[in-house]
């Protein structure tokens, strides 16, 4: 179930599967990471762990799905903001980042993400730099996906020089 009212909750789902190759070996060292994430509109993502944890390079890993989903979540938020205040935006391109390390408590975590956006608007509606860096505070106070992460999140648009 969506909801498009944001003053009710709202309930997401997906189905992770994963199974073993018939007479494939299950080991610490030799199972397959290779999975697939299924969404209700039947979107199917190719997902592995992070080749780092012996996983396949070419699917999708939690990790960089993680920060997608923080960046993605930035955008659209950003998107929102900026369509109420009648900003004509006409792309917006982040090359986020993030680090696995240990956390306080000494566990391997998403310690950190850093969000890069470049944001270009039509020129009749280019905000200033006060406006533009305010319209990613309030991106980031707003997004969801931000306010269910513990990590250090670090904000670094890119503003024009004007």
């Amino acid at each position: 179930m969506r909801s498009s009212d944001s003053s009710q909750s709202s309930q997401y789902s997906a189905t992770v599967t994963w199974h073993v190759a018939p007479g494939a070996a299950f080991s610490p060292d030799s199972y397959n990471r290779d999975h697939e994430w299924t969404f209700p509109g039947g979107e199917v993502v190719p997902a592995s762990a992070s080749p780092h944890y012996q996983g396949t390079a070419s699917r999708v890993n939690p990790e960089e799905a993680l920060i997608s989903a923080l960046a993605s979540c930035h955008m659209l938020t950003f998107l929102a903001l900026a369509a109420k205040k009648k900003l004509r935006v006409l792309s917006y391109l982040d090359r986020a980042s993030g680090v696995l390390d240990r956390n306080a408590q000494g566990r391997m975590a998403i310690t950190e993400v850093t969000l890069r956006p470049r944001v270009v608007f039509a020129d009749d509606t280019t905000p200033d730099e006060a406006t533009l860096r305010g319209l990613h505070d309030d991106a980031h106070q707003h997004c969801f996906i931000a306010n269910t992460l513990n990590a250090r999140m670090l904000l670094e648009p890119e503003i024009p020089t004007f």
